[in-house]
């Protein structure tokens, strides 16, 4: 195990030890989708990505807001924040432009639906399908780091329940971003990590 500072260190990547040690596992009912709603920014996007969302507009443009619509047509699909980083655009100073609702106020990704209806063979922007997991890239190595938000509670109090990791919640996204291998070696260190440190 290559703990460095708080960190796994994984081939150029440096992995906040909250993976391992927080429990986590989405409540959707309790949070009502807030992380695609809160904050004052949209999700980070790459270059590519803003392009597979201009392609996929078509798809699952009736599902999106009215207003949501209007700023696209207005500003686009994405835009440069404060840092210079590409992100999603948002509406009403909050919401993802890409955000729709369900029956009930649940806030849901339309992309994602799209995905889960069979209708896209992409499922979302992967700094969205990571999350709450944030990938930051520095000169020398790449940082994956847990987005603690208040938001996210209810997610940690459902993970407690269900026994589940963050590490093992977001298996899928990891395994898209950084590849099975990588994956195997991060389940690797945090089991032996949990094993060491955190079990009596």
């Amino acid at each position: 195990m290559s703990d460095i500072q708080g960190m796994f260190e994984i081939g150029d990547t440096l992995v906040s030890l909250d993976l391992a040690e927080r429990f986590f596992c989405c409540n959707i009912d309790a949070c009502k989708g807030a992380c695609c709603i809160e904050g004052d920014e949209g999700a980070p996007i790459t270059q590519e990505e803003y392009e597979k969302l201009k392609q996929v507009l078509p798809v699952v443009w009736d599902d999106l807001l009215p207003r949501a619509q209007d700023q696209i047509e207005e500003s686009g699909v994405g835009y440069l924040d404060p840092e210079g980083e590409l992100v999603t655009q948002i509406v009403d100073g909050k919401n993802c432009v890409f955000s729709t609702y369900l029956p009930g106020g649940v806030c849901i990704c339309a992309i994602d639906k799209a995905y889960r209806e069979g209708k896209l063979d992409w499922r979302k922007p992967i700094s969205c399908y990571l999350y709450p997991v944030r990938v930051k890239k520095f000169q020398t190595f790449t940082a994956v780091n847990y987005d603690r938000w208040k938001i996210c509670k209810s997610a940690e109090v459902m993970g407690r329940k269900s026994k589940m990791r963050l590490y093992e919640f977001l298996k899928e996204p990891l395994i898209e971003r950084f590849g099975e291998e990588w994956y195997q070696e991060l389940e690797a260190n945090c089991q032996l990590y949990i094993k060491t440190y955190l079990e009596d």
